[in-house]
């Protein structure tokens, strides 16, 4: 069992601004389209804790980030890029060669 700070995922995916809207988070997290450390997430109260791993398609993209922080509050997109680090191929966070999805 992990214990320490944690987030709602929906939450957290909207705080980032990885989605629009809250809705749409919660509608990605229990679309079985997002992963969380390698496991398959169905829904959007799963809980979200700095260090997690988070791979997921959307508009046919593939985003994989790393997750930083937590945050209290939806932030301006200058401040929400720091909850995260992107990792995704061509992000300058990793290789195409060293992703595995």
């Amino acid at each position: 069992m992990v214990f320490g700070p944690a987030l709602r995922l929906d939450k957290w995916l909207w705080y980032a601004r990885c989605t629009k809207s809250r809705s749409e988070a919660q509608d990605l997290c229990e679309s079985r389209r997002l992963r969380m450390d390698g496991r398959v997430i169905d829904r959007a109260s799963a809980r979200v804790r700095p260090g997690a791993v988070l791979s997921y398609t959307r508009a046919g993209e593939i985003h994989i980030v790393r997750v930083e922080a937590l945050a209290e509050h939806r932030a301006p997109h200058s401040e929400a890029h720091l909850l995260y680090t992107n990792l995704a191929p061509g992000s300058g966070g990793l290789t195409s060669a060293t992703v595995a999805v």
